[in-house]
């Protein structure tokens, strides 16, 4: 066995052998971490579900001149009610995932504690 071979030989099992000298082990998360993490994903939806809620109000506002302004026109006022529908509509969802969620929360701190 010529010595390049025999530098490669060691070389692989210093590098396969290395980590588990120098690093140390890894202890699974404490219960703090997971009600940091809890609580950052909750502050995440809520964050969302506000920013869902303004669009939604706006666009209640939007079809709501829209109606007002339509002057009669079938078009546009058709085009009105299907907004402030569709706004509606995206609003019960986003509560209702707000609602959900914390139903989820609620239920996943009580099972696995926190």
């Amino acid at each position: 066995m010529s010595t390049n071979q025999k530098l490669k030989i060691v070389s692989l099992y210093v590098a396969a052998g290395l980590p588990l000298v120098v690093f140390g082990q890894a202890f699974a998360a404490d219960a703090a971490g997971v009600s940091q993490v809890e609580s950052f994903i909750r502050s995440v939806i809520q964050v969302l579900a506000g920013f869902a809620g303004l669009v939604a109000t706006g666009f209640f506002v939007v079809g709501g001149y829209s109606y007002i302004t339509s002057s009669g026109n079938p078009e546009h006022l058709d085009r009105a009610k299907r907004t402030v529908m569709w706004s509606a509509i995206g609003l019960a969802i986003t509560i209702g995932a707000f609602v959900l969620s914390n139903i989820v929360t609620t239920l996943a701190t009580n099972a696995f504690g926190s």
